[in-house]
């Protein structure tokens, strides 16, 4: 199939054969042979941009067929006026199949782009470890589906001396601004997080590099650029987590079939954009129950239109569907169902990272 055929709805692929239909219908109720031709020459060039190759083909025989039994049927076989009819027929049938290779050969490319920039990045953002003590991690990055460029999506999780810290962000831009900038984020946390007496402290040590990385770009980049995210610490016993959300879509806490949004007590600044030195606010604490899930995601999650326009919201797409017992399975099952709401190409890319408190440590 077209790869570009996936982004339209079901029901346009029956287009081209129902235009030549409506086409041959006019031709034989016209008392001028050619009153639907229009139709039929437009029926191979919309197969050409929307349908695959075979399809093509069809489209494009069926309209030279139809041209030719309609020219047989009124007379103007062999005659001057037929002969250009039929040729027009097939020129038109030809140029249908050329849209359709070079839309093709656009898709493949598309396509080639896409997966190389989905594999640098995975190698500047690696997979989390499986595993912290009681915390099974999983995580997932999906590229948007309408452009090839590199993302700015981002997420981390460290076992430290102050517990596990985790990281997930949204750099703002895309292509290799945004992967210079996510690395330097990275890195910067997986240095600090050891070392980093809170998460206040933390975000400064982040904010501080990013602002160190600016200042060598152009300066209307280095004016809109931040990062937003959110930092988290779970405590060594698993018990609590710690939230300092910085201008980042809320996380949300998954208990049995409960799905509960962690907003932000006080509101603070992106990174990279704390230019006055402000002070941040101070982290939210909340529980974290035994067989509870945390979830991180990025503003393609949040921000994935429906049909209608209205954006997705995890608290009601994953309410009544738990309990959780893999924080794999809660990816699994927002990733289907953002897709499913979307009900086409998404235009932004998605993060998400999942974080499930286990009863027990397992056995190593």
């Amino acid at each position: 199939m077209n790869p570009l055929s996936t982004r339209w709805p079901r029901y346009v692929s029956f287009m081209p054969a129902a235009m030549i239909a409506i086409g041959a219908v006019f031709n034989l109720l016209s008392p001028r042979y050619y009153w639907g031709d229009y139709l039929l020459g437009a029926a191979v060039v919309v197969a050409g941009a929307l349908l695959s190759g075979r399809h093509t083909i069809a489209a494009a025989a069926a309209i030279v067929l139809v041209q030719l039994g309609l020219l047989i049927k009124d007379g103007y076989f062999g005659h001057a006026v037929g002969t250009l009819s039929l040729i027009s027929a097939v020129f038109t049938a030809l140029v249908g199949l050329g849209v359709n290779r070079v839309v093709a050969g656009h898709s493949h490319r598309l396509q080639v782009v896409r997966s190389v920039a989905e594999a640098v990045q995975r190698a500047v953002l690696p997979a989390p470890p499986a595993q912290v003590g009681r915390l099974a991690i999983a995580a997932v990055y999906k590229a948007a589906q309408i452009e090839a460029l590199i993302g700015g999506d981002a997420y981390a999780v460290q076992d430290t001396p102050y517990g596990t810290r985790l990281l997930i962000a949204d750099v703002r831009g895309k292509g290799l601004d945004a992967v210079g900038t996510v690395a330097v984020l990275l890195g910067t946390f997986r240095e600090a997080a050891d070392q980093a007496a809170d998460l206040v402290v933390l975000a400064e040590r982040m904010e501080r590099a990013l602002i160190r990385e600016a200042s060598s770009r152009e300066e209307s980049v280095r004016m809109e650029g931040f990062v937003t995210a959110v930092l988290g610490e779970i405590t060594s016993d698993a018990d609590r987590v710690r939230l300092l959300n910085c201008g980042h879509p809320s996380p949300f806490l998954l208990q049995g079939d409960t799905v509960t949004c962690l907003d932000p007590g006080e509101p603070s600044l992106p990174l990279g954009m704390n230019l006055l030195g402000l002070p941040r606010a101070r982290p939210d604490h909340w529980p974290f129950p035994t067989g509870s899930t945390l979830l991180l995601v990025t503003d393609g999650v949040t921000e994935a239109r429906g049909r209608c326009g209205t954006f997705y919201d995890p608290v009601s797409g994953l309410g009544g569907r738990g309990p959780f017992r893999q924080p794999e399975e809660v990816i699994e099952v927002l990733v289907r169902d953002v897709e499913r709401w979307a009900g086409g190409p998404r235009d932004d890319d998605m993060a998400i990272l999942a974080i499930t408190r286990r009863a027990d440590e397992p056995a190593p």
